[in-house]
């Protein structure tokens, strides 16, 4: 299944490189080749990006991957709730750290 971080960033290397090849893609994630196969034919078959082969490609193995309008449009939903995601993460982290510090300080005023 395809979740939404891995649509998210997709979709965003995507539109920043066309080009890319799915090798490349799936090494600057840190994802599987399989996966990255995986999720750009999901994206595809679900109308958000399109393929089209570089025209003067000797070996015609190379692609240039394109975001449709609704692929512009889900990525600026996605991201929206990406960051949303990321703020929450934060806030959470930001609250233990604060717990955890007040921990140590109760500790150390204990020890002493």
């Amino acid at each position: 299944m395809l979740d939404d971080e891995s649509r998210y960033r997709i979709l965003k290397q995507l539109d920043l490189s066309p080009g890319i090849s799915q090798r490349e893609l799936a090494k600057d994630l840190g994802i599987s080749l399989g996966k990255v196969n995986y999720c750009i034919n999901a994206l595809i078959e679900k109308g958000l990006v399109k393929v089209n082969n570089f025209q003067n490609n000797p070996n015609k193995r190379g692609y240039i991957y394109l975001l449709t309008p609704s692929g512009i449009e889900a990525k600026a939903i996605i991201t929206l709730s990406f960051l949303k995601s990321k703020m929450a993460e934060y806030e959470g982290l930001k609250n233990e750290i604060a717990r955890l510090q007040q921990e140590v300080e109760t500790l150390e005023i204990i020890k002493n």
